[in-house]
């Protein structure tokens, strides 16, 4: 698979990993990150890569949702959200994995045009690309 990039950007993470920091090369955004209380760590306020991958997730779907509508000549309604929550815990395979649900809230919009709208944008959004091969993402949509 080869991918053009148009956009890239860098982070450097320091200290111990998730209970360390990580910051842009720019210089825009530093978050210190804790190791949550279901992981075995302290727990408490911070940032971990899941709430990063859910934010990213949540932002990205909802931008791909809008060129999904433009393929299908409709539009994305005022007012429309998408939640994402992931998860991380240990595969039965070995290691750890994710897991990813996304809520997409399209108010007033038929429920077979939104279906379809969701079907489109899976498989435009780099998120749901990304993580198509190992993570099955459920997807609730309410109209």
């Amino acid at each position: 698979m080869s991918v053009d990039a148009k956009y890239k950007t860098s982070a450097t993470a320091s200290g111990g990993g998730r209970d360390g920091k990580t910051k842009l090369e720019d210089g825009s955004m530093e978050l210190q990150l804790v190791v949550p209380k279901e992981l075995g760590g302290p727990g408490g306020e911070g940032a971990n890569p899941e709430k990063l991958f859910a934010l990213g997730y949540s932002a990205c779907f909802l931008g791909a949702l809008r060129v999904g509508a433009q393929q299908l000549k409709t539009k994305v309604p005022e007012g429309s959200t998408v939640n994402a929550t992931v998860g991380i815990g240990p595969r039965s395979e070995g290691g750890f994995g994710i897991t990813a649900e996304l809520d997409v809230y399209l108010p007033a919009m038929a429920e077979d045009e939104a279906q379809k709208l969701i079907e489109v944008t899976h498989g435009i959004c780099p998120y749901s690309n990304a993580i198509k091969a190992s993570v099955d993402v459920p997807t609730k949509v309410r109209t």
